[in-house]
């Protein structure tokens, strides 16, 4: 018994070897970091990320070296992950989450820090909701305003494409950061979204609370990329991967981004998401935009409703801005109109039955005609 104890004593590190290094083994999910946001009540924060399986995992919340909670669960051996949703917490911070994982004898323990609770939104779509903060109207004033909305803090997912569902992101343009002049204005068609960013500054002025901008978007994108394949499948979107479009100039397989942009945040804890979209399908399945639109939004709160174990409202608030005006030099039977209004689902306003609780920005009057951009700035309607 004793020569059984001591064999195994001398090979357990080897065993255990491959788990303990800190990029193999113990971590976060990407989207977990310095300076995030987490949902505040009446939902619950979800914690998650990787470890040794069988792993228990220790996360606790502390603020001033006071601890406000612990949770303590496990990790799955099928997926290597591990969760916790943490109590409900009302607005404000900043405070720590650690997370600490024993097994086999040993600890290891990870920490972010200057963590606020507040509400959290996510922003997608194409070069509508990619346009950078340093490309529209006042751009110098507002990105030397920085100082007043430490408060809202930004994130932006990398431009990734995948056959199948991710899990987690597999690249991050911009972790978790307090807003700068240069991490909002970094480049054109770069992070932070302009319409992103408007929309969270404006709600941290009405609300006065922290607010989180997680910005996940492609420009020259059509709703399919964005879409899950079960979705698209229940409007019978045809078969054929591509079609020809002016207006398409990123990715336009089915659902390479929803799997690679869109699912690996799904077990985040969410407000509401906004969405600008539309000119990409306008030679593409245009006619069945009255149907894709609509399970789009249906099919994101599902899954970010079971990603959060509940936690995100199954009807949060989902956004859109109508496509805005092009330049008189583009054809008058451009498809513009028609897809206004199948954003709608032919309703010609929102909410209706096939779109509850959602809220419509309009744009028809934001063309800038002299933008340096060309019929960019038309069809972004971003002021």
């Amino acid at each position: 018994m004793v020569a059984l104890e001591f064999v195994l004593w001398l090979v357990l590190p080897l065993i255990l070897r491959p788990y303990t290094s800190a990029d193999a083994g113990f971590r976060f999910a990407s989207y977990i970091g310095n300076y995030m946001v987490l949902q505040k009540e009446p939902a619950g924060a979800v914690i998650w990320g990787y470890g040794i399986p069988g792993a228990t995992v220790t996360v606790t919340l502390c603020q001033d070296q006071e601890t406000i909670m612990k949770k303590v669960t496990s990790v799955k051996a099928y997926s290597n992950s591990w969760m916790v949703i943490l109590d409900p917490m009302k607005p404000g911070g900043p405070y720590k989450v650690m997370a600490q994982q024993t097994f086999g004898g040993m600890n290891i323990t990870l920490s972010v820090h200057d963590v606020l609770f507040g509400d959290v939104w996510l922003c997608s779509g194409q070069s509508n909701m990619e346009m950078t903060v340093s490309q529209i109207f006042n751009a110098t004033r507002e990105l030397s305003n920085t100082a007043a909305y430490q408060s809202v803090r930004i994130f932006v997912a990398s431009l990734v494409q995948a056959e199948q569902e991710l899990e987690d992101l597999a690249e991050v343009d911009l972790q978790w950061s307090k807003p700068t002049s240069k991490n909002l204005g970094h480049g054109d068609f770069e992070y932070m979204s302009a319409t992103c960013w408007l929309f969270g500054r404006y709600l941290y002025d009405t609300l006065q609370y922290p607010i989180g901008l997680v910005s996940s978007s492609w420009g020259g994108t059509p709703i399919e990329a964005w879409s899950s394949v079960r979705s698209l499948k229940a409007c019978g979107v045809p078969k054929q991967r591509f079609m020809p479009s002016d207006y398409i100039y990123g990715p336009n397989e089915y659902s390479v981004l929803w799997n690679a942009m869109i699912h690996p945040l799904h077990n985040m804890t969410l407000k509401g998401v906004i969405w600008y979209q539309g000119e990409s399908n306008v030679h593409l399945n245009m006619d069945l935009y009255n149907c894709t639109f609509p399970a789009l939004i249906e099919d994101w709160r599902q899954t970010f409703h079971l990603g959060s174990q509940g936690q995100t409202e199954r009807l949060f608030p989902f956004g859109f801005v109508q496509l805005s005006s092009v330049l008189p030099s583009v054809d008058p039977d451009d498809g513009f109109p028609q897809i206004r209004w199948h954003q709608t689902a032919d309703f010609g306003y929102v909410p209706n039955l096939r779109m509850p609780n959602t809220f419509m920005a309009v744009a028809m009057d934001l063309c800038d005609r002299t933008s340096p951009f060309g019929r960019y700035l038309c069809l972004l309607g971003v002021v």
